[in-house]
């Protein structure tokens, strides 16, 4: 089984993935957009059983807005996104892809929530496309790349 660890930008929060990803979709909701500062953010679930933090979880801050179902989280030092909690799903937690230290092995399946997506910005790949999360939901953990 393949273990992934990743950081935050200064180095004070680290963490570490035991098991598989779900999926990686490049999200476009406004709301990701505006967390990462960039066009989209490239992301994956994990089971919340196989992610832990490895250092600096005194550092890790929450923000959930109220009325929210999605809290985001991020270092209080230097500010870098971290994780993201469904409030109803304790199962999965939301991973930006952008922190891991290794290939995780998968590729981006799909551009989701391509309607809110920016309007600057114009999606030139051949990856499907879609108005919110694709038939099926979120995507299961799957164990390998070629599962997905």
């Amino acid at each position: 089984m393949q273990k992934l660890t990743g950081r935050c930008l200064c180095g004070t929060v680290s963490y570490e993935i035991t098991g598989g990803l779900g999926p990686i979709y490049n999200c476009h909701c406004s709301k990701c957009r505006r967390w990462h500062g960039s066009a989209y953010r490239t992301r994956a679930a994990v089971e919340t059983k196989n992610f832990k933090w490895t250092s600096g979880e005194e550092h890790v801050k929450e923000y959930l807005r109220e009325g929210e179902a999605t809290s985001k989280t991020f270092c209080d030092i230097c500010g870098a996104s971290l994780i993201s909690r469904i409030v109803n799903d304790l199962e999965y937690i939301g991973l930006p892809i952008g922190g891991l230290e290794q290939d995780p092995g998968n590729r981006p399946v799909a551009h989701i929530f391509v309607g809110s997506k920016a309007p600057w910005y114009e999606i030139t790949d051949d990856l499907p496309q879609y108005q919110e999360w694709p038939p099926g939901g979120r995507g299961v953990v799957r164990q390998s790349a070629s599962e997905v």
